[in-house]
């Protein structure tokens, strides 16, 4: 088949890279120009330095549907299109282009977390399993019908950066395996059921900020979702930002307001957490590395010289 291929960072870098493997021909790759978006400087392997490095013609662009992208396009003569992490909503005239139509491949397990970031909000949320989903695009983001997926569990400690690397991974297999269904025409598609779904927006620095009402289990898998090179979540201590780099659990069970700078506990430092921590009924978050914002890492034990006062959600 003929195959043009839409996508940006590292996720459009390993789709690329799985078509030109295939053994199909990668007649054009379209991709975004370098962003200064803190969300999109991280995971930014270069999906135009890999086509030309294959001489395989790249067009830049923001967004699509203008008459030299439209042109290009017609002319490239695609059997298929191929897009993974492209930024913005492809018009029909371009996704129903193709005879085979267009191949979106999507890192989370539809119909649940269609939209941006679906690896931090899952892990936010708790979810067991994550994973890849290639399905067919067409006028709703993310809702076409779909073709493969692939999981993998999330474990108690993983981070949204080691889930970024084991999901990531499942995309060369993915892309490989639905060209071949494609090509060969036994690919069955299957409708999402929408009483499933759920779509999220792109994440901003206001997602990152720390909400003491939450409980402990929810603000420590807040903190793993936002593990580096992310940005952290984020808390204020005398009116200076902090962000949290790690933390845990207590096994101790604390009362008293939310946000209260409390007592050490193993190598950390215990935050009173939770809407009904006055109860005494409920573990504390335990902070064991702090980042100021000049940079310094801190043990938490070191950072909270003494203990008392509050950490809160603004200066």
């Amino acid at each position: 088949m003929r195959v043009v291929m839409f996508g940006y960072q590292t996720w459009g870098h390993r789709t690329l890279q799985a078509l030109l493997d295939s053994g199909h021909d990668v007649v054009l790759a379209v991709t975004h120009p370098a962003s200064d978006h803190a969300y999109e400087k991280i995971w930014s392997d270069s999906v135009a330095d890999l086509a030309e490095q294959h001489g395989v013609p790249v067009l830049l662009r923001n967004r699509p549907g203008d008459d030299e992208l439209l042109r290009t396009l017609k002319e490239a003569d695609p059997d298929l299109i191929v897009a993974n992490n492209w930024r913005t909503w492809l018009p029909p005239e371009i996704f129903d282009l193709p005879p085979h139509g267009t191949l979106n491949i999507h890192d989370s397990l539809l119909p649940r977390y269609a939209g941006f970031s679906p690896l931090i909000w899952a892990l936010i949320n708790g979810e067991r399993e994550v994973g890849v989903t290639a399905h067919r695009m067409d006028a709703e983001l993310d809702m076409g019908d779909v073709l493969l997926q692939r999981s993998v569990p999330v474990g108690p400690e993983d981070t949204a950066t080691d889930l970024f690397h084991r999901t990531v991974d499942l995309i060369g297999p993915l892309v490989t395996d639905s060209l071949e269904l494609i090509a060969s025409g036994e690919a069955v598609w299957t409708a999402q059921d929408r009483s499933r779904s759920s779509f999220f927006h792109k994440r901003s620095p206001e997602d990152s900020r720390i909400d003491w009402t939450w409980t402990a289990e929810e603000l420590e898998r807040f903190v793993r979702a936002q593990s580096d090179p992310y940005p952290n979540a984020f808390t204020h201590h005398r009116g200076e930002r902090i962000r949290i780099v790690s933390a845990a659990v207590s096994e101790g069970r604390y009362g008293g307001t939310p946000g209260r700078i409390f007592i050490k506990e193993g190598d950390g430092v215990v935050i009173v957490a939770g809407a009904e921590a006055r109860s005494g009924r409920l573990p504390g978050l335990v902070v064991k590395r702090v980042r100021t914002e000049d940079g310094t890492e801190h043990a938490a034990t070191e950072y909270f010289r003494t203990m008392g006062g509050y950490l809160t959600a603004r200066p």
